[in-house]
């Protein structure tokens, strides 16, 4: 059975979408509408493969919601991640931030074969992205929001951009704030989307770094509370394998909720891009951490505005790009 966003959800975002769209005209061409009447069942169709697709793999959810933060911050939301190599440009799957990491690409296939035998040639790679965040989101027990549609694909893809510009979990939080700024989303954003990171894996190699030998007297980072430090370095011994995977949130790691900003309280942030947010001395991140530790429908009204920012990276609109009728190829290759 397919879970139904609550009446009050439902109506507070549709009327955030149509606010956001009307003061920001710079995104003019994206509607919560722009399917209605050519794919009217897409959100459905979307949500109930990857309801599907959790009933064997819990981590679904949060591997499909990363997809769309890695795609919209190389040259935007265009679905420029989903191509594999072709004879002209190199994928970006092979970046390092993505390489043996993103995953749930069969997922969106399946969603994109399922639109396509409703909607033939309609909905795009990159709004079935956008739709599956909100739905993996959704399903995980977060907020729902109402997607704005009308991106197009992409016709290339950008390696050396994805190996630059996707936030890495190494980042210091001066690297993250540019990062974020360089895209349009501000330190609000920066905090709110990292809350993502409530539900989902991380393997050592990620973090490990931060358990031996990070200080210049050979110490783990003194960030880590004691106990942490501990069941990490027996998860993730040293020269041990780097493909081990741990969980984000040590408390609910399937489930979608604050949990995130209590860890960091707790010094139990697991990557050093997640503690920087309170761990840095005197950082304006310390202050909405605190905020979203204790409130989390703030956090989860927070979440939705800021999901809709992040899917509004310069998308290609209107003539601009294709519809691709198979995600992994530009059409006609």
């Amino acid at each position: 059975m397919i879970r139904s966003p609550a009446p009050f959800s439902l109506t507070a975002m549709t009327v955030f979408a149509a606010l956001w769209f009307l003061l920001h005209p710079s995104s003019a061409q994206l509607s919560p509408s722009f399917y209605a009447t050519t794919c009217p069942n897409v959100s459905s169709i979307t949500q109930t493969v990857i309801q599907q697709a959790l009933q064997s793999d819990p981590r679904i959810t949060a591997s499909l919601t990363r997809l769309h933060f890695h795609d919209c911050f190389v040259d935007g939301c265009d679905g420029s991640l989903l191509l594999d190599d072709s004879a002209t440009f190199k994928s970006e799957k092979d970046a390092a931030p993505n390489l043996n990491s993103t995953r749930g690409f069969d997922v969106v296939d399946n969603i994109k074969a399922a639109i396509e035998s409703s909607c033939p040639g309609t909905v795009s790679c990159a709004d079935i992205l956008a739709l599956a965040a909100q739905a993996s989101v959704f399903l995980s027990g977060g907020p729902y929001w109402t997607v704005l549609l009308g991106r197009r694909d992409s016709l290339t893809a950008n390696q050396a951009g994805a190996n630059t510009l996707i936030p890495s979990p190494f980042d210091p939080l001066a690297n993250l704030i540019a990062k974020f700024s360089a895209v349009g989303l501000d330190t609000t954003d920066l905090v709110t989307l990292a809350g993502a990171h409530t539900f989902g894996r991380a393997q050592c190699k990620t973090f490990s770094p931060r358990l031996y030998n990070f200080t210049a007297n050979g110490g783990p980072d003194s960030t880590i509370s004691p106990s942490y430090l501990y069941s990490l370095q027996q998860l993730c011994p040293q020269n041990g394998d780097g493909t081990v995977l741990a969980n984000l949130d040590p408390v609910t790691p399937n489930t979608f909720d604050n949990k995130y900003y209590a860890n960091l309280q707790n010094n139990q942030g697991l990557l050093l891009s997640d503690q920087e947010l309170y761990s840095t001395a005197s950082a304006a991140t310390i202050s909405i951490v605190n905020s979203f530790s204790g409130n989390q429908s703030a956090f989860f009204q927070s979440f939705a505005r800021s999901m809709i920012n992040m899917g509004n990276i310069t998308p290609l609109t209107g003539s601009n790009g294709e519809i691709r009728s198979n995600c992994r190829k530009v059409n006609g290759s």
